[in-house]
């Protein structure tokens, strides 16, 4: 078995509405996979279909290698599945709510208690295991729910939203304990916040129409990763001083300036666009000879590449064509 998740071919229709189309996914075990779109791309239904909460309407989803309808008992006890909003029981104490969840999945005695205690010390709870869940924080409570999807050793966790209403301190925090887990098992995060995507996934995959428009490791990366594949160019930022500094930076081919600005101390910042081919060291290098060859002094000269939420923007919006989405893998046909 190659993948801890496979897709083949799905689709779910509701009525004459048709949510997810043709989607073809493999996901191999380890790995964090980070799943964006807009509201209603398909996201959720895809994932609750996954989960054997909803049955496709035509294709194969396979966990572990069992099928999700024909052995949907089987994948639910491979799975943790953590909603936005956490089913949680909040008259519950934070330790008998997790003794209530192990038992759903027929854990019992010694092995329940060794559990809860396991799940509760991961999710650092120690100090709330007797407090009434009503009274914890969103952090807190968010934890507690982490926990419950744990406590039964899933092979696979499917986060939606996880760090939705927390401040920015909870959200390094659970950051840190998503990356803890990653070793161990295969993570599906669904969510809005594309920087916490960048930073955290090893893989995005972006859903609009129910269809896959990109699916790759995000960021720049050796072999052109996700963004470095399908956007074209990216900026230059260029501090000089000297005569003709903005001219001859217009004059380099495949660079245009997009934003100019006169510094306190004399200098002159540049915001240059390289659409071009070749890399962002190559057109660097194209700027400083124009710079040199014109006698500019240069004091600051570098490079930044595309963000994935560039690349968010342009393919909900139809800004990136068939071709580009082809080169990293998603096929000009059904998935595009």
């Amino acid at each position: 078995m190659n993948a801890m998740i496979e897709l083949r071919q799905v689709c779910k229709s509701f009525g004459a509405v048709r949510a997810v189309r043709d989607v073809n996914l493999e996901i191999p075990a380890g790995q964090i996979v980070g799943i964006l779109g807009p509201n209603g791309a398909g996201k959720t239904t895809t994932v609750r279909m996954i989960c054997g909460a909803l049955s496709p309407s035509a294709g194969t989803i396979r966990v572990f290698g069992m099928d999700s309808v024909d052995q949907t008992l089987g994948v639910r006890r491979m799975l943790g599945y953590l909603p936005e909003s956490a089913p949680l029981y909040r008259e519950m104490r934070v330790e008998e709510y997790l003794a209530y969840r192990a038992g759903l999945f027929g854990l019992r005695g010694a092995e329940r208690r060794r559990r809860v205690g396991e799940s509760a010390e991961r999710c650092s709870l120690g100090a709330v295991r007797r407090r009434r869940i009503g009274t914890l924080s969103k952090g807190f409570r968010q934890r507690v729910g982490l926990a419950a999807v744990l406590v039964h050793d899933p092979k696979v966790l499917i986060l939606d939203e996880p760090t939705s209403g927390l401040d920015p301190a909870q959200i390094a925090e659970m950051r840190g304990l998503i990356r803890e887990l990653s070793g161990e098992r295969t993570m599906l995060i669904v969510s809005h916040i594309l920087p916490e995507v960048e930073r955290s996934c090893d893989r995005v995959i972006v859903f609009a129409g129910g269809r896959v428009l990109a699916d790759g490791a995000p960021g720049v990366g050796v072999s052109g990763g996700l963004i470095g594949s399908m956007l074209s160019g990216g900026r230059i930022v260029v501090e000089c001083r000297g005569e003709g500094g903005a001219w001859r930076a217009t004059g380099v081919e495949g660079i245009e300036v997009a934003a100019r600005e006169r510094l306190e101390d004399g200098w002159e910042r540049l915001e240059l666009r390289w659409t071009g081919a070749g890399t962002a060291r190559e057109a660097r290098e194209r700027v400083a000879r124009a710079c040199a060859g014109d006698g500019v002094l240069v004091r600051e000269l570098r490079s930044e590449s595309g963000t994935l939420e560039e690349l968010y923007m342009k393919l909900i919006t139809g800004g990136v064509g068939a071709g580009a989405a082809a080169e990293v893998g998603v096929g000009a046909g059904e998935n595009s």
